[in-house]
């Protein structure tokens, strides 16, 4: 069966940095776009960053040039690294499975989803 497994995450200090891994299992991972998604009290799911199957990639604006995703198709792992981080940052983060080929931008696009781990940004 399809498994996605988070790790990383965490308490950190505004302006440090965390990854984030999730491994991927049950599936062709090389085929699908993945992405990864947060939700912050009060707000609805956003998609944060998003790359093809291919390797090409999507960051939303608000992470544009500080978050980096990608994957190592030998390993079945999808990575986040985050840089410069900020309070507004703070959020449960997950990653889910999108689609073969490219990625979606809206959280309909995906069907499996990790289990979600807790990020906070102390100012």
């Amino acid at each position: 069966q399809v498994q996605l497994v988070e790790s990383g995450g965490g308490l950190v200090q505004a302006g440090g940095s965390l990854r984030h891994s999730c491994a991927a299992s049950g599936f062709t991972f090389s085929s699908y776009a993945m992405g990864w998604f947060r939700q912050a009290p009060g707000k609805e799911r956003e998609l944060v960053a998003a790359i093809s199957s291919g390797g090409s990639t999507y960051y939303a604006d608000s992470v544009k040039g500080r978050f980096t995703i990608s994957r190592d198709n030998a390993k079945n792992t999808l990575y986040l690294q985050m840089n410069s981080l900020k309070p507004e940052d703070t959020a449960v983060y997950y990653c889910a499975r999108g689609p073969t080929g490219s990625y979606y931008y809206t959280e309909f696009g995906y069907d499996y989803w990790g289990q979600g781990t807790q990020v906070t940004v102390s100012s």
